[in-house]
């Protein structure tokens, strides 16, 4: 059994993987030497990215691509994308050159607001309360007025207060439901901190309200933290055309559209394929999120709990045929920055955004809905065409042969080999073994 350590943040990151090597590492010279391999040969740039997160070892590498060829609202995009899966990029780069012959694709931020919480504890009358909250109302307000001062400059600050009463969810548990403009800014540190000054400026007044008890002045405060839940910071994207424009691999236009609106439905109805439908979106979205430095995990919390707001998972696209023409839609929860936290530090965050024109975050939100919507829209058309695997095992290709440790030689024999046979592990593992013998 191995014993805890003690002090490990404050070793130095070389003692940190001796310590390591010598404790879990089964190979420890190989595992240091690849540990090391990672880091970056400018040490200023090494430590930047050290001092993003604690008890860094090394740089974990991901893909950097770019999908091209993205004609969003008449304006041409390349679009940013780290992600290490095979397919996406190219589905992605497939579905823009497609929606680019038919009008492109349309995009339109139908909100921008964001929610952050105080969670409180009130045992007493709750008519007193609600007149306590519209006397202190203002006071909260002013009391932040120092922490919004900048962001009022940009267009932004509180939106709103509300009071709610969750009494029916749980014995005397109320909130303050805060309403946030953050512009350009994610604004999670921003909200957090008003929501602190709220919390603290609430528990005083009430401590000090001539109409509250001695039990009602003892309102609890449990925590003040934004929410990644964000109804209101909604994007809508969208392709449509003409239906006879659809046909594909010998099927009409007719049969495609009937097929594609079909398999959505299914999505719509059924969760277990609702959850790899979204997936595949999140595919898109994730890569670029992650590009432009901003949080992808709070993106999926938000976009999975928008699909399960009416009380079932579903699709977060839709389509349907009206009139001869084929509409494809998503509507999405996006909360994004281009400005702050990593967008601004990053070295590569800061390239991405350059690519995409140095975008608004209202600009940012479009493109990343864009590129959700296409890269469904090149997996349902695989799906009810070829089938997924035909497209993403070729490009799973590679990595079955890096796995294998084939030559650049082998490599390119079985490339062509596998232009014309069907891709599977055990098949490549068969044709280079019948190369090498």
């Amino acid at each position: 059994m191995t014993n805890p350590i003690s002090g490990f943040s404050k070793l130095k990151k070389e003692e940190k993987i001796k310590w390591l090597s010598g404790t879990y590492l089964k190979d420890s010279e190989n595992a240091s030497h690849i540990l090391q391999q990672y880091w970056n040969p400018d040490p200023a740039l090494q430590q930047l990215h050290e001092e993003f997160t604690e008890n860094t070892l090394s740089n974990y590498y991901l893909p950097f691509g770019v999908a091209p060829n993205f004609l969003i609202n008449e304006s041409l995009y390349a679009i940013p994308m780290a992600i290490e899966e095979s397919s996406v990029i190219a589905a992605a780069s497939k579905a823009a050159k497609f929606w680019g012959k038919r009008g492109g694709f349309k995009a339109e931020v139908l909100g921008t607001k964001k929610i952050g919480q105080v969670h409180f504890m009130y045992t007493g009358d709750k008519v007193k309360l609600q007149e306590f909250f519209l006397q202190v109302k203002p006071v909260l307000l002013e009391a932040v007025e120092p922490l919004v001062k900048n962001m009022k400059k940009r267009g932004g600050g509180v939106l709103d207060i509300e009071l709610r009463d969750k009494t029916d969810l749980l014995p005397d548990y109320y909130q303050l439901h805060c309403t946030f403009e953050t512009k350009d800014s994610m604004g999670a540190n921003f909200i957090n901190s008003c929501l602190e000054r709220f919390a603290e400026t609430l528990k005083l007044a009430a401590t000090n309200y001539d109409d509250f008890n001695s039990a009602e002045k003892e309102m609890e405060i449990v925590m003040s933290i934004l929410s990644n839940f964000v109804p209101e910071c909604l994007v809508r994207a969208e392709v449509s055309c003409p239906v006879e424009e659809l046909s594909d691999h010998g099927m009409s236009g007719e049969a495609f559209a009937a097929k594609f609106v079909r398999a959505l439905k299914i999505a719509e109805v059924e969760p277990y394929r609702a959850v790899t439908h979204n997936k595949g979106i999140m595919n898109g979205i994730d890569a670029v999120v992650l590009a432009t430095g901003n949080d992808f995990r709070a993106v999926e919390a938000g976009i999975h709990a928008y699909a399960s707001r009416e009380g079932q998972y579903t699709s977060l696209t839709h389509a349907e045929v009206s009139n001869d023409q084929f509409r494809f839609w998503m509507e999405i929860p996006l909360a994004l920055g281009t400005v702050g936290g990593l967008t601004g530090l990053h070295p590569l965050s800061k390239i991405a955004l350059e690519i995409l024109q140095k975008p608004s975050a209202e600009n940012l939100m479009k493109i990343v809905a864009v590129a959700g919507l296409a890269q469904n829209f090149a997996a349902v058309k695989s799906l009810i065409t070829t089938g997924i695997q035909q497209g993403h095992m070729k490009m799973h290709l590679m990595n079955i042969l890096n796995q294998l440790e084939a030559s650049p030689e082998e490599k390119e024999s079985l490339v062509k080999h596998f232009k014309k046979h069907n891709v599977s592990h055990s098949a490549v593992e068969e044709a280079l073994q019948n190369i090498r013998s």
